[in-house]
């Protein structure tokens, strides 16, 4: 099944589980000229749909996920990368593009259709680059969370950007730590629906974001900017 949104020639696939095993070697590769550190890898859960939701600081944060996760992973990036000089590469190893404008139903189906199939999803639930603190999450995180109810883990991405850093991406041989917290299910309270019901998963996914950061950088050393 493939669409094009009427706005942009950014196509809406749902990707296969191919393309990110072909491509995997690929990014790891491109990653190397820093120095990944991946912590706490095994709370990733081995099988099934797995939701993670990552800090977003560079750049870097979602090549990084992807390039050293211990399962193939899509992430959700936006479609504006998809027509820079990387677009060829997103595509081809089943990334899904994300109109941020709104609520971008067709990237979030295919997104839940990944889940469903038994694969891992990853996504930044703050939806742009920020403080990485985790501290506003956008609807799209809960939506999925709630249709899916899958594992979630939240990874924490430290050392793309610190204090003082101007450039795009971090300088090469510098150490990136990417740590895995403990997964969580939602709890969502009998009777909740619709708005406030996203809210307070919104509000459960920021928590989680924000512990895991906090016992990332205890773990580490590493600070946010």
């Amino acid at each position: 099944m493939r669409t094009k949104t009427d706005k942009s020639a950014v196509e809406y696939v749902v990707p296969s589980l191919r393309a990110a095993r072909r491509w995997h070697p690929i990014g790891t590769a491109m990653m190397s000229p820093w120095r990944a550190r991946v912590h706490r890898a095994e709370l990733l859960p081995q099988d099934g749909g797995v939701l993670i939701i990552a800090n977003h600081l560079s750049y870097l944060d979602g090549p990084m996920v992807y390039a050293h996760c211990p399962r193939y992973v899509h992430m959700i990036v936006k479609k504006e990368a998809f027509k820079s000089i990387a677009g060829y590469a997103l595509r081809r190893s089943g990334q899904i593009p994300i109109d941020r404008a709104g609520s971008d139903r067709r990237a979030l189906n295919a997104g839940l259709d990944v889940l469903r199939r038994g694969d891992v999803l990853g996504l930044f639930p703050e939806g742009t680059r920020g403080n990485g603190a985790g501290s506003a999450i956008r609807n799209g995180a809960a939506w999925l969370a709630l249709q899916a109810k899958v594992p979630i883990v939240p990874v924490a991405v430290l050392g793309t950007k610190l204090p003082g850093d101007t450039k795009a991406l971090p300088p090469f041989g510098r150490k990136v730590d990417i740590v895995y917290g403990e997964p969580l299910q939602i709890d969502a309270a009998p009777g909740q629906t619709g708005r406030a019901l996203r809210e307070e998963v919104s509000r459960q996914l920021g928590a989680a974001l924000s512990t895991g950061l906090a016992e990332a950088a205890e773990l580490t050393g590493q600070r946010l900017p």
